[in-house]
């Protein structure tokens, strides 16, 4: 066992994580609401504010590409607009909550919002309650002397969607 860690290490550990400006992960989602549901690869790119989210095989189409900067959000490269987020859920059966998403996906809540958070004995995050969705972490891996989430289901509404991370990459 290594050595104890003082009890700001995960209040510290979580202002860095939610600071991370530059990353992506490269995984897998699969989504269920009542009877419906798809699985697709997951590739996102975090970049400052921006985000990049590549779904490959969902829906039997070949790749959906999301991008959410502070302008709005596109879909496959169209202009920003209402209409891509509306079409997005349309198709996705659900409402992601991109804004906090890019934070969840790391392990930590969205620092805009109040929230719930429950730790795991070895000091990493088990249950996050945050706007209405439940994300319970329930596996991680080593990641540049981190650790970070490597499978996360998060829970709304009779919404269920699971991520399972292959591959981290954190940027300085």
């Amino acid at each position: 066992m290594g050595p104890a860690r003082a009890p700001l290490a995960w209040q510290q550990r979580m202002i860095t994580l939610q600071n991370s400006a530059s990353w992506q992960l490269d995984g897998r989602a699969a989504a269920a609401m009542g009877t419906q549901g798809w699985q697709a690869s997951l590739n996102w790119r975090q970049r400052d504010a921006a985000s990049e989210i590549r779904l490959s095989g969902p829906f039997g189409v070949g790749t959906l590409l999301l991008k959410k900067t502070p302008e709005g959000v596109s879909l496959n490269g169209a202009p920003p607009s209402d209409a891509a987020l509306t079409l997005l859920q349309e198709r996705l059966g659900v409402e992601l909550p991109l804004d906090y998403l890019r934070y969840w996906l790391l392990g930590v809540p969205d620092p805009s919002s109040a929230f719930e958070l429950n730790l795991n004995p070895q000091d990493r995050p088990a249950q996050l309650t945050q706007v209405g969705w439940s994300v319970k972490y329930d596996r991680f891996m080593p990641v540049d002397g981190d650790w970070l989430p490597a499978h996360l289901v998060l829970q709304h509404a009779g919404a269920r969607v699971r991520i399972s991370v292959d591959r981290w990459t954190l940027e300085p």
